[in-house]
């Protein structure tokens, strides 16, 4: 089946993987978040697929229990100062780098992205965060963290001085004429004399106007006044529904809100986050599903309160049968971990606990009272070891051959789940090297993804054009 649509693929750049064990898994480089050269090899696999972005998360606080949780996002480069590495080492991927509003000046994210928009020669993204975790505040002298009500207040007349700052400089205001000595033409010059409630801001911008005119805007969110920035102001919006109908609903939200400020629906793109464990067959990507999940520790099964730290993934629960129980609504602490769980737990389980059981049997291929055998797809029975990945795995996981995760990438583009996705590389460069050897080429012998660029902004990469600039819009109109 071919598509005339194509979707768009970005990939999240943890360096020691998006898995919380994948730093330790063969293969992978546990000191990469400090290696440039690293991370350029990185994203250079990635433009080599024709992938539309690399992603640069970003927190502003951290802990040293997400050592054992989160290490990613515990310890990393500062995103702009990498940006401007890799932008050196690349020619056309996007860049997307994270910015908090809450803990920042308009100017000065308006100056950043601006210049990392004029060296990359047009493939600068920024990644709106509000911020959710409160110990950001200590680092800033806060006195506390903001709700969530007044961040978004600030954030939203953020992005319109933002916004302005960037369109200061009219297209050809840099005239730079040597023969007559004409530097720039003043006219073509704005000072945006913002007087908001948050903002006072005299500008214009000293960088001039970005390549793209306005840098691409990322954000992310499930609360009613993310969907509304999102669907106002956003143009990739990140999502993080793990099945098709929530996906779905978050899709048509997002899309409609939209269309209520007068923007059509290939104007803002929706691309849910995805985790792919792929190989050559399915039976090979368990084994190094498994094999992940097999390197994380356990916690002692008395420890039940769930309270485990996860950084910009909120709380865990603890790796152990107790937690199980808890989660499934039947007792099961005592049993040896690799022991078989009896088929008759089905009938005992709750909601939530058949749900588990379902997932489970999905990414792995065993089930309850399943066949031990060791086919092409895996097969065997479900153990209790399997009950604690399955209750601690977060978020949209796909674990199988090539066919198999085409097939889950084209059902959700199809479906109205998504314009693309956003690759969780569960450990790198391993899993980057898979998906682009594996996935991509499948993808585009269904003519689902590219196979070259077709241009070199990262505008061009998401058929969105280039914005009028305001202030010579509003010259033009008078």
């Amino acid at each position: 089946m071919t598509s005339t649509r194509q979707l768009h693929l970005g990939l999240m750049f943890w360096a020691t993987g998006t898995h919380t064990a994948g730093w330790r898994y063969p293969g992978s480089k546990a000191d990469g978040a400090y290696d440039i050269g690293f991370i350029q090899q990185v994203t250079r696999i990635a433009e080599a697929a024709k992938f539309d972005f690399l992603f640069l998360g970003d927190r502003l606080a951290t802990d040293a229990a997400l050592a054992a949780t989160n290490p990613a996002q515990m310890s990393r480069l500062e995103p702009f100062t990498a940006a401007a590495a890799i932008a050196a080492a690349t020619e056309s991927i996007g860049i997307v780098v994270t910015a908090n509003p809450t803990y920042s000046d308009p100017y000065t994210i308006a100056r950043l992205t601006a210049s990392l928009d004029h060296l990359s020669r047009g493939r600068a993204s920024w990644n709106l965060v509000t911020g959710a975790d409160a110990a950001a505040a200590a680092n800033f002298s806060r006195a506390e963290h903001w709700d969530a009500e007044r961040r978004y207040d600030w954030a939203d007349e953020f992005v319109d001085v933002v916004r302005d700052l960037w369109d200061s400089w009219e297209d050809g205001a840099l005239v730079r004429d040597q023969a007559s000595g004409r530097y720039i033409d003043p006219a073509a010059v704005h000072s945006i004399d913002h007087e908001g409630e948050h903002f006072r801001v005299a500008g214009p911008l000293n960088v001039v106007r970005p390549p793209q005119g306005q840098v691409v805007l990322l954000h992310a969110g499930t609360s009613e006044r993310s969907r509304e920035l999102a669907g106002r102001e956003a143009d990739v919006v990140f999502a993080g529904q793990s099945n098709l109908e929530d996906a779905q609903e978050y899709y048509a939200d997002i899309k409609a809100r939209a269309a209520s400020h007068g923007r059509g629906p290939d104007e803002v793109l929706i691309l849910p986050g995805l985790s792919v464990i792929v190989a050559e067959t399915a039976a090979e990507a368990v084994v190094v599903y498994d094999r992940l999940n097999a390197l994380l520790p356990l916690d002692p099964e008395e420890e039940v309160v769930d309270s485990v730290r996860f950084g910009g993934l909120g709380q865990g629960l603890k790796r152990n049968l107790a937690s199980v129980s808890r989660v499934i609504g039947v007792d099961v602490t005592g049993n040896a971990l690799d022991d078989e769980v009896p088929s008759s737990i089905a009938d005992e389980v709750n909601d939530d606990g058949s749900r588990i059981l379902a997932r489970i049997a999905v990414l792995t291929r065993r089930t309850l009272g399943g066949e031990d055998d060791d086919g092409d797809d895996g097969g065997g029975r479900i153990t209790y070891r399997d009950l604690i990945d399955g209750i601690a795995r977060q978020g949209a996981v796909v674990v199988g051959d090539p066919v198999e995760v085409a097939d889950h990438l084209q059902l959700w583009f199809e479906s109205g789940a998504a314009d693309g996705f956003n690759i969780f590389p569960d450990f790198v460069p391993g899993s980057v090297d898979a998906f682009t050897r594996l996935v991509v080429p499948e993808l585009q012998r269904r003519g689902l993804f590219r196979t070259e660029y077709d241009g070199g902004t990262f505008r061009e990469h998401l058929g969105l054009a280039v914005p009028a600039n305001r202030f010579a819009s509003e010259e033009a109109a008078r």
